[in-house]
């Protein structure tokens, strides 16, 4: 399956040179993503077969014998989830996408548990996770680290997929899927994702999942995108030029309540305060971009609202009982994506699809 990969043709000094657009044909194995470690990586049949699957799992997956059968697919397969960044939904939602389709998984959470502590370098522990196993997910804080990663490893013997599940301030694209996921999801009846605006609010400088998602919804025509922060947490430039160089339409503010009854849908963030260096976060004054109960009556009836958690004040509890209040939905379905992309990897998703045409024909 890996005989034709793309990295094992180019060298590490010259890849790393290469513009993340660049880089995503070097992530893909006989048409299908192999690596997944950057959302600049997918196009928009990628996005429409990977949706496709995920529902297709779901439906297979309510029933016992669904079930029994989706965990027979990978059952052969390990994968090492390597989360040297705190997490609950990303490592529990990759865990539980192995467990339903078979894999069976381990775990290292904290580089004091492993040889790193003694310096060993987070290279040779990794390359080391792949002389046991079949996959490697990691979420990482170093910017680019599981794209080395992913060189290094296919430049190897063991020349194991690897999983972004987070790096850095830049990408989280498993979650951007999910999000996709969620939103084709919630506008299905109202002629999918294109044409609808969107608001990202909250911290939108350091959020890697606005980031990622920004990414993919300019593969969705007439979509435009507001940017709703203070000017110290605004967008940065580099996202900015994609939009511009796309053609999508974007706006960028700092009045949120005039914008909200605008919106098909806003995605709210929290402060990403762990990347401070002198607690700078907490001389903003983010009160005026947090959505209250209030909110609720000037936002359409048909929009809705996300949020990729953990939420801190920017989402009042008081709002999680409105039908339009989808983040937890959105939790869930992250699960469901995850067991699709990694049956995608491993080539097993034509299993899906005809357990599903069997299943629906019946």
């Amino acid at each position: 399956m890996y005989k034709d990969n793309p990295l094992l043709k180019i060298s590490w000094h010259d890849f790393k040179q290469l513009e993340l657009w660049e880089k995503g044909p070097y992530f893909q194995n006989q048409g299908r993503p192999y690596h997944v470690l950057t959302a600049q990586q997918f196009d928009r049949p990628m996005l429409e077969r990977i949706c496709n699957l995920t529902t297709e799992i779901r439906t297979i997956g309510k029933t016992k014998g669904g079930i029994n059968f989706l965990q027979g697919l990978l059952s052969e397969k390990r994968a090492m989830l390597y989360f040297v960044q705190p997490s609950t939904r990303t490592f529990l939602s990759f865990f539980a996408a192995c467990q339903i389709v078979g894999i069976n998984a381990a775990e290292v959470r904290d580089t004091n548990t492993s040889s790193e502590v003694k310096g060993e370098s987070p290279e040779d522990t990794v390359r080391t996770f792949s002389s046991y196993f079949d996959l490697i997910i990691m979420r990482h804080p170093i910017g680019g680290f599981a794209e080395r990663i992913a060189w290094l490893l296919s430049n190897s013997n063991r020349p194991v997929p690897v999983l972004n599940a987070g790096s850095g301030k830049d990408q989280h694209p498993t979650q951007a899927l999910l999000d996709i996921y969620t939103l084709k999801r919630s506008f299905e009846n109202r002629g999918g994702i294109e044409e609808k605006k969107i608001a990202f609010v909250g911290d939108l400088a350091r959020g890697r999942t606005v980031r990622s998602l920004a990414t993919l919804l300019v593969l969705y025509p007439g979509v435009k995108l507001y940017f709703v922060a203070p000017e110290a947490l605004q967008i940065e430039k580099d996202i900015i030029n994609m939009l511009e160089k796309d053609g999508t339409q974007f706006e960028i503010s700092d009045d949120f309540e005039k914008i909200i009854p605008e919106m098909d849908a806003i995605y709210m963030t929290r402060i990403q305060d762990e990347w401070d260096k002198a607690n700078e976060s907490s001389l903003i004054d983010t009160s005026k971009f947090h959505f209250t109960e209030r909110h609720l009556k000037i936002l359409k009836p048909d929009a809705v609202l996300l949020h990729p958690l953990p939420r801190r004040k920017e989402i009042a509890i008081e709002v999680d009982s409105d039908p339009r209040a989808i983040y937890w939905r959105q939790v869930r379905n992250g699960m469901w994506v995850r067991a699709a992309l990694l049956l995608t990897i491993f080539d097993r998703d034509g299993e899906i699809d005809r357990y599903y045409e069997d299943l629906v024909g019946e």
